[in-house]
């Protein structure tokens, strides 16, 4: 089996290093003159723990219905941007209304009852003081205000209630962001606690990894991490890391959670990324990332000799890695020039070695 494996990634080589192989014309100069290429060198770099991570905001919402109604206004979709307060949804209000109308008159009508028990108990007063009534009368007008000021209070306690509710019919964002989900359509019939939409702050957005607890201390000690989202092709510099303090006791994890700057856009909660924590640092080869080219069972490099003639070169690549570089842990030297351009080395390659 491995005699057959090498037979295959012999034939890979060679394919890579014949591809596109035109023989040059007599007396005309080989194109790989032209070809750009850097240096591998050796450099100290960033020793880094990966770990796959998901994006996730900070602050995320699901805004539901707090009083039953049909819906009679959506003004957001998916995507959407909303500024804080702006309205997102109205329920039809009309039955709150009515609740509010009534509370109010009742509120009234205890209003008026209280103005006259107020009257009728300074009259038993005076007439208390002039001998003309019994204590017992006058304890009842007391009695009768007392009771018509709590009703009062009372009525206006549910009128204030009758308010907010009414308030719930128009449902308005509590934070600036965009709307991830819309969970209802319009002429529905909303009931409490029905959810409506949700939406996300994508200024406030961080990425979650589990590590290895073994790894906890390292991270927390080194606190710089890279973020690797391949989706978007992008690396981003952590603004700050929490390793919280605990761990799992069936996966022996540790969760980290890596604030992402503000300014960050074209990401959101859910997408695939990669974190790599700094632990440390060290000296290693490294090459630029776009020289390297990858086929099947095949990673190599084209590799230019003293006459700028590229060839194919087999090589194993290390851990050590960022946006531009990868580390080479064999198949080249320091020192040695590499092809920018695989597409183009390889049409003007030189025997594979």
């Amino acid at each position: 089996m491995r005699a057959a494996r090498r037979l295959v990634v012999a034939a890979c080589v060679a394919a890579l290093a014949g591809c596109g192989q035109q023989a040059p014309s007599p007396g005309v100069a080989p194109p790989a003159a032209a070809l750009a290429a850097a240096s591998a060198e050796l450099r100290e770099v960033d020793l880094t723990y990966s770990a796959e991570a998901l994006v996730e905001a900070v602050r995320q919402s699901t805004v539901s219905a707090q009083i039953a109604g049909r819906i009679v206004d959506i003004r957001f979709d998916v995507g959407d941007r909303v500024k804080q307060g702006d309205v997102i949804v109205r329920i039809d209000e009309r039955a709150a209304s009515l609740a509010l109308g009534a509370s109010e008159a009742q509120a009234r009508e205890a209003e008026a009852t209280l103005a006259n028990a107020r009257a009728q108990y300074e009259r038993t007063k005076q007439l208390f003081q002039q001998k003309f009534v019994s204590q017992a009368a006058l304890d009842k007008a007391e009695s009768e205000h007392k009771a018509a000021e709590a009703r009062l209070k009372a009525m206006l306690a549910g009128a204030g209630q009758a308010a907010t509710e009414k308030s719930f019919a128009v449902i308005v964002a509590p934070y600036s962001g965009v709307v991830a989900a819309r969970h209802v359509q319009l002429g529905e019939m909303a009931t409490p606690g029905k959810a409506l939409m949700t939406g996300f702050d994508p200024a406030t957005l961080r990425v979650v990894a589990n590590v290895a607890s073994t790894q906890a201390p390292a991270i927390r000690a080194g606190a710089k991490a890279r973020i690797e989202v391949p989706s978007a092709n992008r690396w981003i510099d952590a603004k700050s890391i929490t390793v919280v303090p605990s761990a799992d006791p069936r996966t022996h994890t540790t969760q980290v959670r890596i604030d992402l700057p503000a300014d960050v856009s074209g990401i959101y909660p859910g997408v695939f990324a990669r974190a790599h924590f700094v632990v440390g640092r060290a000296p290693r080869l490294m090459v630029p990332r776009e020289a390297v080219v990858r086929r099947s069972e095949v990673t190599a490099v084209y590799v230019l000799d003293a006459a700028g003639v590229p060839g194919l070169r087999q090589v194993r690549l290390g851990s050590a890695s960022d946006e531009r570089s990868v580390e080479v842990l064999a198949g080249i030297r320091a020192g040695e020039r590499v092809a920018l351009d695989p597409v183009r080395a390889g049409m003007a390659t030189g025997p594979a070695r």
